[in-house]
């Protein structure tokens, strides 16, 4: 089920609403590839600084030293943390013709690839990331659920290397219980990804 990523940089760009955790998600999961002993960037593209404005990050992801900087133009995966963005942003803008797009909503891979119209040569994921995140932590913020989906559609970071930075960077922030909580969110969404 995993891109081979081997000797190859992978971008990733990330569509969501600020408040959304776009930009934890996209360290979170930058951290994750340090740890696996690989190079990375991540940053983060504001524009209106309002909860619920539409946002972008970037993560990129390699095995050897990453000498560019500007932002992704040609995503091998693009994450949509929100999907009333599609339609309101070009999210498959530039991706690569055997990219993935992983989309957090209730709706089918089958109806999100007619919305988006992409070459059949795209695999589509869907997660249901929001009611995830209201079930396992209380709150909707879809970001961690997200990451979970992510490491079992593409494979660009493992699961246990997930698991073990959301716990060591959240271990800083915030109390056991919520920590754990988004630890089963990562676990339900690894689980539950629908991808065609």
């Amino acid at each position: 089920m995993s891109h081979d990523t081997k000797g190859r940089m992978t971008e990733i760009r990330w569509h969501a609403r600020a408040g959304q955790g776009a930009v934890t998600a996209a360290n979170l999961v930058a951290e994750s590839a340090l740890a696996e002993g690989r190079y990375f960037q991540a940053m983060p593209e504001f524009g209106p600084e309002r909860m619920g404005a539409p946002l972008k990050a970037f993560t990129r992801l390699s095995d050897d030293p990453i000498e560019v900087s500007n932002n992704v133009e040609f995503p091998h995966i693009i994450v949509v943390l929100d999907d009333t963005l599609i339609g309101v942003v070009d999210v498959c803008e530039g991706l690569c013709e055997d990219g993935t797009v992983i989309v957090n909503t209730t709706k089918s891979s089958a109806e999100i690839r007619e919305v988006l119209q992409v070459a059949d040569s795209v695999r589509v994921a869907t997660i249901p990331a929001t009611e995830i995140a209201l079930e396992t932590i209380k709150r909707n913020i879809p970001n961690t659920p997200i990451v979970g989906a992510l490491a079992k559609v593409t494979g660009v970071v493992a699961l246990d290397s997930v698991l073990s930075q959301l716990e060591l960077s959240f271990g800083r922030k915030f109390s056991q219980a919520l920590i754990d909580a988004n630890l089963d969110s990562v676990r339900r969404a690894y689980e539950e990804v629908v991808v065609e």
